[in-house]
């Protein structure tokens, strides 16, 4: 045997290398690139190193410090993250601060929980000691959040987040509060808000959720007394009510101006009917049908069909005249009546809905007080004084039961039943709420032009989707006046003093500042601990004040975040460039942010506003603990790891409900998975690299300008997507383009030579070149959103991209890809020989399945081929493309037998076996090994020798 022979080829072959591991163990990888961070103070530097850049804001929407993280919370701040990492590389100062919403009742209720564990009273506790425990609370849970935000890749001003408690932030609060006094917005009323008899305080439209709940019902009659047609007379109208507790508050009814009404005659009733025979009532002529049926009228005659607008002047009276109720009822026209259910018109209790009360403020009826703080009726209230509506545990009380039996008695009830409805309840305590009128302070939409401010500001911003402007834009225009009133403890009081002679509020700006200067030093408990001398001065009497005990709305808070953080932050700008949050916060934050914005400053606090979806589990299903298909984040990080679920946050349209669940994070993990071989490829073709191994795009071959010319195409997608906020698409792209473009194509042809070639080759030069390329922009696009792994692979980088000194990858921009890389020509071209490439691998697959090949390197296909294909093809190695070990092209049609795919016109391809002996170092079947040149092909001798 002679010395060549004895050769161990393999160490000969130049296979990729490198220290980057193939699995990611991101669960113990990721803390350890936490800790670098904060040790090479890398948000320090990206401050410093965007010192002049044009800002981009993205104003945090406040979390509330409140318990660990859920899912939702994860994908809103890493979406947020991901914003702002994108925003970075784009070349801006994206500087971020996190924040924390810490007022408010969910805290307080936490903190009564346990005081009511403890057998004490929070109203016996002194106020400053009660919101110390409330403060502690919140401190808490911040620390506790903050760990769980970072661990999830948010990068931002960790050590200076803002929260609403701060006592400058309690301070601003109260200087934008009085704003509103100063300027006239503010103003003390009454009338009917959402009302919590379990927490006893009003509460925000935001802080009620609906759920179905079973409501009695009652059809009332009420007896006309003054026929404004004839046909009305001895008549009585038929009122229908999911709420029977609202009639002692009744004063008036509410008809539809263009609907047809109809009078009729009972002749006949089933058993067990309220009505008698001979009653005349009025009803809906639409919805007599199911009003015979729910009264158990059979036999009846129509009288008189009325326009809702011939009802006007009757009047009636209320069903308990007789009974402390002796007053009259008059009909009136309202635009929210409908006709869906019921029977057409609606019974008015100014005191209890908010239709109610304008309809009876624009008529001058009067708005009685029935319903108490506590759920009970009043003690003036005729016949039901203590009667309970909802207990304080929130369970129905007797109050319906008591009205029917009176109902029953005057003989004025037609029908009762139940109906399972969508109604509204406590987010916190998940207690039905009721409508009740209160004396509450409120900001005005139409002084000042609030709402006409409000609105303009909605058409100057971006909305990202779209469909959030309308939404934005029809509750604002739709929305009463603000309830910004809370009778709680633990929040920003109202800081307001009212004269006790003429009830109105103290409009001193002096005072104002006094206060917010107290709350600076102090905090808002300074509104609690000192005598009120010290914010009154010398100029008033503090005997003739009253000082305002209710706290502010804490959406009120959270829409003031703007005001000192943004306008008093260093680094940051008003407006934000950017508000992120789920889609309930149209109804929330941006809500109040815009309300407060417009009302001090004539315009929204942001530029642009974003939404996302909420999360589901993997059926569609929302989440809860009884189902048991809660998907935690932090068991998704400590099985897969935070690059998992950030890969999760962008991988679907974002703008609608996303799911999870374990069969959704396993094909993450298989997409990140293909995402880390690609980039551990790269780093291991990259061995040995360096800038003088170079070679410029002009001396490349066509396959690695093509290349090129997809970076380029994938460059303008990139920043396409980030302007957008679409980041679906991006990593979409990306991944395609590692998958399809690279592993599957340019790897594959490439692997020949760059593992065979000789070092000097320019083939082997330029296909390292271009991949030291590839990691250089792989690494930054991928940054934003696998921001571990993206800095992993940079700490491994090897080759020219070396030469960047940047300590972390996060600290680089998006690479400028140079704009003659565009090639759209040569991408059209490659294209075409793609698509041929596809058909002879099609036809080799059927040939290994039939055992009659192992490899394609041990065929030679002969390929018929269009013109065009031909064309393409010129001057290039069809047998490298297709990795076999020849290959022939033929233009014209292939035989019958010949293999074709159905998308590919005119190619088809008849397999053959290549001619020759196996090249022991790159295994090509070549006529030129073995006959007399011994076991190697000419290129691998040469490359040995070298």
């Amino acid at each position: 045997m002679n010395d060549t022979a004895k050769i161990d080829y393999k160490s000969t072959v130049f296979l990729p290398k490198t220290d980057f591991p193939m699995r990611g163990d991101l669960a113990k990888r990721e803390p350890e690139h936490l800790k670098r961070w904060q040790a090479i103070d890398l948000w320090g530097q990206l401050r410093r190193a965007s010192a002049g850049r044009e800002k981009f804001i993205l104003h945090d929407g406040p979390p509330y410090a409140n318990g660990h993280l859920h899912i939702g919370h994860a994908l809103n701040k890493i979406l947020k993250d991901v914003i702002n990492r994108s925003q970075q590389m784009l070349g801006k100062d994206a500087n971020y601060v996190p924040g924390w919403d810490c007022h408010g009742l969910p805290i307080e209720w936490k903190i009564e929980e346990e005081y009511r564990e403890k057998g004490l009273d929070k109203d016996a506790v002194p106020v400053a000691d009660f919101r110390k425990v409330c403060r502690d609370f919140a401190d808490k849970w911040i620390d506790i959040q903050r760990e769980e935000f970072r661990r999830l890749g948010v990068e931002g001003d960790w050590k200076n987040p803002y929260t609403t408690m701060s006592y400058g932030a309690e301070a601003q609060i109260v200087r934008e509060i009085g704003k509103f006094l100063m300027n006239g917005g503010l103003y003390q009323g009454a009338r009917p808000v959402m009302w919590s008899v379990v927490e006893k305080t009003a509460l925000a439209e935001a802080e009620i959720e609906y759920h179905d709940h079973r409501s009695t019902t009652v059809h009332a009659a009420f007896k006309v007394k003054k026929a404004s047609r004839p046909a009305l007379e001895g008549a009585s109208i038929v009122i229908w009510t999911t709420t029977p507790w609202t009639l002692p508050g009744n004063r008036c009814l509410a008809a539809g101006k263009d609907f047809d009404y109809v009078v009729i005659e009972a002749k006949g009733t089933a058993e067990g009917a309220f009505v008698k025979a001979g009653a005349r009532l009025v009803v809906s002529e639409a919805l007599l049908p199911q009003f015979l049926g729910a009264a158990k009228i059979g036999d009846h005659i129509a009288v008189a069909t009325l326009k809702g607008r011939d009802l006007v002047g009757t009047v009636c009276r209320h069903p308990l005249d007789g009974r402390g109720y002796d007053f009259d009822v008059p009909v009136f026209i309202g635009d929210f009546v409908t006709i869906e259910a019921g029977t057409g018109f609606v019974h008015i209790a100014p005191g209890h809905g908010a239709d109610d009360f304008e309809l009876g403020r624009r008529n001058g009826i009067e708005i009685p007080q029935t319903v108490g703080e506590d759920g009970t009726y009043y003690a003036h209230v005729p016949l039901f004084a203590g009667r309970c509506v909802y207990t304080p545990e929130g369970k129905p009380g007797d109050a319906n039961g008591a009205v029917i039996k009176a109902l029953i008695e005057a003989g004025t009830l037609v029908a009762k039943g139940s109906l399972v409805h969508s109604y509204p309840h406590s987010w916190r305590s998940k207690a039905p709420l009721i409508f009740r009128n209160t004396l509450q302070w409120f900001i005005s939409m139409d002084t000042n032009e609030l709402r006409k401010k409000s609105l303009a500001a909605i058409d100057n911003t971006r909305f990202v989707p779209a469909s959030g402007r309308n939404r934005l834009y029809a509750m604002i225009e739709q929305r009463p006046d603000w309830c910004i009133s809370r009778q709680r403890t633990w929040g920003v009081p109202i800081a307001v003093f009212v004269e006790k002679k003429t009830g109105e509020p103290l409009r001193d700006a002096q005072v104002i500042e006094r206060v917010a200067q107290a709350f600076e030093q102090e905090g808002a408990d300074a509104w609690y601990t000192s005598d009120p001398k010290r914010f009154l001065g010398n100029a008033y009497n503090p005997d003739d004040y009253e000082q305002v005990r209710d706290i502010v709305d804490v959406w009120f808070d959270s829409g003031s975040t703007h005001a000192f953080v943004l306008e008093q932050r260093p680094g940051l700008q008003w407006p934000a460039s950017l508000y992120l949050e789920g889609s309930d916060q149209h109804r929330g934050w941006f809500h109040s942010s815009l309300l407060v914005g417009c009302g001090t400053r004539g315009r929204a606090p942001y530029d642009a506003v974003l939404t996302h979806g909420f999360t589901m589990d993997e059926q569609g299903r929302k989440m809860s603990k009884s189902l048991g298909n809660v998907t935690a984040p932090q068991e998704v990080i400590d099985k897969f790891g935070a690059d998992i679920l950030r890969l999760w946050a962008v991988s679907s349209d974002y703008s609608e409900d996303q799911r999870i669940g374990p069969e959704i994070l396993k094909h993450q993990a298989e997409h990140y998975r293909r995402m880390r071989n690609t980039l551990r490829y790269l780093l291991g073709a990259l061995d040995g690299f360096s800038s003088a191994e170079e070679v410029g795009s002009k001396d490349m071959p066509e396959l690695e300008r093509w290349v090129l010319h997809r970076l380029s195409e994938l460059d303008g997608i990139v920043r396409k997507s980030v302007d957008d906020f679409d980041f679906h698409t991006l990593f979409t792209q990306l991944h395609a383009f590692a998958a399809v473009d690279l592993s599957a194509f340019y790897f594959d042809v490439r692997k020949d030579a760059l593992y065979c070639d000789a070092p000097t080759s320019l083939r082997r030069r330029a296909a390292r070149t271009v991949m030291d390329r590839i990691l250089s922009c792989l690494t930054a696009w991928l940054a934003p959103v696998l921001c571990f792994t993206a800095e992993e692979a940079w700490l491994h980088r090897g080759g020219a991209v070396a030469d960047d000194r940047s300590e972390s990858v996060h600290l680089r921009v998006f690479p400028t890809v140079p704009a003659a890389w565009r090639d759209e020509t040569l991408g059209a071209k490659w294209e075409k020989i793609r698509d041929l490439r596809r058909v002879v691998t099609g036809a080799l697959e059927l040939e290994r399945a039939a055992k009659r090949i192992g490899a394609s390197l041990q065929a030679a296909p002969t390929v018929f081929a269009t013109a065009e294909h031909a064309a393409a093809l010129d001057k290039l190695d069809l047998a490298e493309i297709a990795i076999t070990s020849d290959a022939h092209l033929v233009v014209g049609d292939g035989p019958a037998e010949a293999f074709r795919l159905v998308d590919v016109a005119g190619v088809s391809v008849v397999p053959a076996l290549a001619e020759g002996a196996r090249c022991e170092r790159c295994w090509k079947v070549l006529p030129e090994v073995g006959s007399g040149g011994g076991p190697l092909c000419r290129r691998c001798s040469e490359a040995v020798a070298a």
